[in-house]
């Protein structure tokens, strides 16, 4: 009888811890929401290309356009018009590119490889982070910011594939997405830029 009273102890106390990890478990999820939903994105701090940390808060007042970029794919030449746009519309807004591997393995490289490959064939000279995942379970929290609703106010849709655009105001609102099929010179994005 002793035996089987222990069995059962043991049985209880398993499922006890069982249900109170689940609950920090629970919590922890939504202490991180909670904290992500408090976040505008001046708070987000990251790593450049280069490793050196980049504090968003350095960019109120200022439009921004985030980018998730790859080398290797069909989209790459936008690069190209990436540039263009930050060479004639620099003034009034940062481009910031987010090296990323989630469609097709098409961003395979190191900081160091994206960097030269940008450099070498499109002249890149905008803002380019460290590579990140933006989308997924290990999306990066600012990616995470800018694909929730309820954390940036309105916008769901996380990049379905390389080079998809977000377009923040320069009272660090998000106020377009724009899918991949969408060139950076697009006229709807140098009207948002201009007005």
């Amino acid at each position: 009888m002793k035996k089987i009273l222990i069995v059962f102890a043991i049985i209880a106390f398993a499922c006890t811890s069982s249900v109170q990890k689940q609950k920090t478990d629970s919590n922890q999820i939504t202490s991180l929401e909670q904290l992500l939903m408090e976040k505008s994105i001046y708070d987000f701090k990251m790593k450049d290309i280069n490793g050196e940390e980049v504090d968003f808060s350095k960019f109120k007042g200022q439009k921004l356009l985030l980018v998730n970029v790859a080398s290797k794919c069909g989209y790459t030449p936008q690069y190209a018009d990436l540039q263009k746009l930050h060479e004639a519309h620099g003034d009034k807004v940062t481009i910031i590119g987010f090296p990323a591997n989630n469609f097709g393995g098409q961003e395979p490289g190191t900081n160091e490889e994206i960097k030269q490959f940008c450099s070498e064939n499109y002249g890149v000279t905008f803002k380019m982070m460290d590579k990140v995942s933006v989308k997924g379970s290990d999306k990066d929290p600012l990616y995470r910011w800018l694909s929730d609703k309820d954390l940036n106010g309105w916008n769901d849709k996380e990049p379905s594939w390389n080079f998809c655009k977000y377009l923040i105001n320069e009272n660090g609102e998000l106020v377009k997405f724009f899918p991949s099929s969408v060139k950076p010179m697009d006229e709807e994005i140098i009207k948002l830029i201009e007005a």
